[in-house]
């Protein structure tokens, strides 16, 4: 894990005192908040419905247990004693007290975080695939290179005021568990034929109100050029990209405008007056990078399959858990475990103190002192050995944090909505809860198969509905909250936008709804070996669509 060094260290806590001096100013009325407005923004705070929102980075996810430990003081200390995480790897407190956030940004300086662009027209926090470092199928750990970007974007005077936000992902496996094809840049580390470690680059990705699957403008980029790529990018996204509309804003607006061919050869034009220059990364530096998220010493621990295998015959729930929150790590002897924060009838995302300090003493019994936090709103042990499995199951259950559903249909990713964001147009965490208990069953949900739905509480689209098998939109109409079902969707290697099916429904409907679609699915399917996302590009939208409306399709 990256540890802060001395420019690091200095820089967080000079910008702690500068925000501590406008937070003072602000309360005394000596600034307005509109003069405020891109003070805190800088810093992550946002004016939601009811309070302020403070959003701390978790750069590319990755957290120690000192770290949550933090996270759950701020929760107990200065908001309601929880934290809501995100599909951008961070975690938001949605209460804390304007007075208060100088003094949480203190705190959190103290073990190396902060909230630094997690707001405003600048880059994002970097994210990665949450199993970096430990999954099977991976060809290289892309967290040294989403550090890499971390250290090169922070306040980087060039890209400070984009048109828009900027937002970056990294994944080093064929199977893409980071979206990268939903973002501005994502970048797939790859070997090429001579074994050479680069990247593919996609640009131009992006959901809200015009959702957009990213290009891709390089199969292979050298790792050495990572930087001076980027910039290359972002310079001609800065000189053309629209800044009188908001709407047109984003990067994937002008690669759409302009034309991927076009785009890539203003970009590679720009990128030869760079690829030798200083922004070239020398492999020493790299490598030294590197030995930042060297993985743990994993010592053997051979007896694991006789433990789990005799675990499994003693306790049903444990078996349903270890097929369902527990993946294959690249050391056999070890796994890489999902922590559900998505029980049933819970809001999806959330964790209360008290589950975030149990989660950092497993981490550091049972996990190598290392946590992640997943885009799908779950938290994740990288490195676990089998023969611990029970235990770390067990220790679950005494939180509530055992729920057996990754990858299931209650496995939602669901944004605030209207309970909290005063951009929203419905709610998002009740309709959640809702369609949670209705497929609450495990045994239903097994035999669904592999179903990702996602919510989002406007065209926003911070819940990813876009890229959901199954995806909700709410949205206003006449006064009342409406919800727009999208199916076909997919944020992995895949990765496509979803059909809109048809008209909405009401709150009272929309899991009536999703149970039709599902039982649809269900009769249609070829095998319970077809997933749901396989079986809607198969048949396409037609039934799914009678199936919704009956009379009003025929009718059309």
């Amino acid at each position: 894990m990256y540890r802060y060094d001395e420019f690091d260290q200095e820089f967080v806590k000079a910008r702690v005192a500068e925000f501590s001096d406008q937070v003072e100013r602000r309360l005394a009325g000596e600034i307005t908040e509109d003069q405020f407005k891109p003070l805190r923004l800088m810093n992550g705070v946002y004016l939601q419905l009811h309070a302020y929102m403070l959003r701390i980075a978790v750069p590319y996810g990755t957290l120690s247990p000192k770290q949550l430990r933090m996270l759950a003081h701020i929760a107990r200390k200065y908001d309601k004693g929880y934290g809501h995480f995100t599909t951008r790897q961070n975690i938001q407190f949605n209460w804390p007290a304007l007075s208060d956030i100088p003094a949480i940004l203190a705190d959190l300086a103290s073990v190396e975080m902060h909230a630094l662009q997690t707001s405003g027209n600048c880059i994002r926090n970097v994210t990665a695939d949450h199993f970096a470092g430990a999954a099977a199928d991976e060809v290289a750990d892309p967290r040294p290179y989403a550090e890499i970007l971390r250290q090169w974007s922070s306040v980087h005077p060039e890209f400070s005021y984009l048109p828009r936000k900027f937002k970056i992902a990294v994944t080093g496996a064929e199977r893409d568990r980071a979206a990268i094809q939903t973002h501005d840049i994502g970048l797939h580390l790859k070997k090429n034929g001579k074994g050479e470690l680069g990247f593919a680059v996609y640009v131009g990705g992006g959901q809200g109100r015009t959702p957009m699957v990213a290009k891709k403008i390089r199969d292979f980029l050298p790792e050495e050029h990572l930087l001076s790529y980027c910039t290359a990018i972002l310079r001609v996204y800065n000189l053309y990209g629209r800044r009188d509309n908001k709407y047109k804003a984003r990067i994937k607006i002008l690669v759409h405008e302009t034309g991927v061919e076009e785009f890539s050869r203003q970009v590679e034009a720009e990128w030869a007056e760079l690829a030798t220059g200083q922004l070239k990364l020398p492999d020493e530096d790299i490598r030294a990078i590197e030995t930042y998220f060297a993985p743990p010493d994993l010592p053997a621990r051979p007896e694991g399959d006789d433990i789990v295998k005799q675990a499994r015959l003693d306790s049903r729930s444990f078996g349903e858990w270890l097929d369902q929150n527990v993946i294959t790590h690249r050391h056999p002897d070890y796994a890489a475990v999902t922590i559900s924060l998505k029980g049933i009838g819970e809001a999806p995302g959330d964790a209360s103190d008290s589950q975030m300090e149990a989660i950092a003493d497993i981490a550091e019994k049972y996990g190598f002192d290392e946590l992640r936090v997943s885009h799908e709103q779950n938290l994740i042990l990288p490195h676990v050995a089998r023969a611990d499995l029970k235990t770390v199951y067990d220790a679950l259950v005494e939180i509530d944090l055992a729920t057996a559903n990754s990858n299931l249909i209650t496995d939602i990713i669901a944004c605030p909505g209207l309970d909290y964001c005063a951009l929203a147009n419905a709610r998002s965490i009740p309709v959640a809860q809702a369609i949670s208990r209705r497929f609450g069953d495990l045994a239903r949900q097994r035999d669904i198969g592999e179903l990702k739905l996602k919510i989002s509480g406007c065209i926003n689209a911070c819940g990813h509905h876009h890229v959901g098998h199954i995806g909700i939109l709410g949205v206003e109409k006449k006064g009342a909250e409406l919800y727009q079902v999208t199916l076909g969707g997919s944020g992995d290697e895949s990765t496509s936008i979803g059909d809109i099916i048809g008209r909405g429904f009401g709150p009272d409907e929309i899991t009536d709804a999703i149970e039709t679609v599902v039982n649809t699915y269900l009769g249609l399917r070829l095998s319970r070996d077809e997933r749901f996302l396989d079986a809607y590009r198969r048949v396409g939208p037609a039934p799914f669509k009678e199936a919704l409306y009956g009379a009003e399709v025929k009718a059309a």
